[in-house]
């Protein structure tokens, strides 16, 4: 057996637009739905939903079933919690936090084995490598992971350079709603100098040949973004999107 290759990591360098779909809520159901309707990628939050690593498992099992990449977003930028989530198969994954080089060079670090990174050699034991099946896994897994960084700090945008420019990193996510809140405008994304952030942090990331990804809530967003350059973009997320759905539903039966 092969490892398998990562394709929306070569989709997303060959410059092709991804589009995909934030799941907090713990459900393989919704993650099921999600990959049926053709996401190019789900997003598993293990940092705002309530997604332990079991819990994880059977999403990913879901998406792999539907054909759908998926991506882990772990809930901090600790080395322990990459590993978890690269033994569970996961090909991408995006960090949060990280404000500076030094940060991101220990996150790419954390993605790879030795000699290019410290991962822990476990794999053997664990679903990345089907336990076992794939013999030269350790071999292969560095060439197709892919790591996404999320620069969502005034520090971040102040170092996006640096950080763009860590080897090992292969994109940028910038998180617009801690960035707001962090320069002052929590809760305001869409505010002048929050934007203007955004954009600097998106044109420092193309710049430099690395992937550049977003997240917005606003549909009238979409075509905006994607002229700036972003090519993995989230459209969402499950909850606000089964709410919205829910409210609607509701509404229409209503006098």
């Amino acid at each position: 057996m092969q490892n398998p290759e990562n394709k929306l990591k070569t989709a997303l360098r060959a410059g092709q637009s991804q589009y995909g779909l934030w799941l907090a809520g713990a459900s393989p159901v919704v993650a099921e739905l999600a990959g049926g309707v053709g996401f190019d990628w789900c997003l598993i939050d293990g940092e705002h939903g309530p997604n332990t690593v079991a819990q994880m498992l059977p999403q990913l099992q879901a998406l792999a079933a539907a054909g759908t990449a998926a991506v882990v977003r772990v809930a901090a930028p600790e080395v322990w919690m990459v590993k978890q989530a690269l033994d569970l198969g996961v090909q991408t994954v995006l960090v949060p936090m990280v404000d500076d080089a030094a940060k991101a060079a220990e996150m790419a670090r954390a993605m790879r084995y030795p000699p290019d990174g410290i991962r822990g050699m476990g794999a053997v034991l664990a679903r990345a490598s089907r336990y076992g099946a794939i013999a030269d896994y350790p071999h292969t897994a560095n060439a197709q992971v892919c790591l996404m960084v999320q620069a969502e700090s005034a520090v971040a945008v102040e170092n996006i350079d640096s950080i763009a420019t860590t080897p090992g990193v292969d994109g940028i996510f910038v998180g617009p709603a801690d960035l707001s809140a962090d320069m002052g405008y929590p809760g305001q994304p869409d505010h002048p100098e929050v934007e203007a952030a955004i954009d600097h942090m998106i044109a420092r990331t193309l710049a430099a040949g690395k992937i550049a990804g977003i997240i917005t809530f606003d549909r009238a967003r979409f075509a905006d973004y994607s002229r700036k350059g972003v090519t993995f973009l989230g459209l969402g997320g499950d909850m606000v999107v089964l709410r919205s759905a829910l409210e609607d539903l509701l509404q229409s039966a209503r006098p």
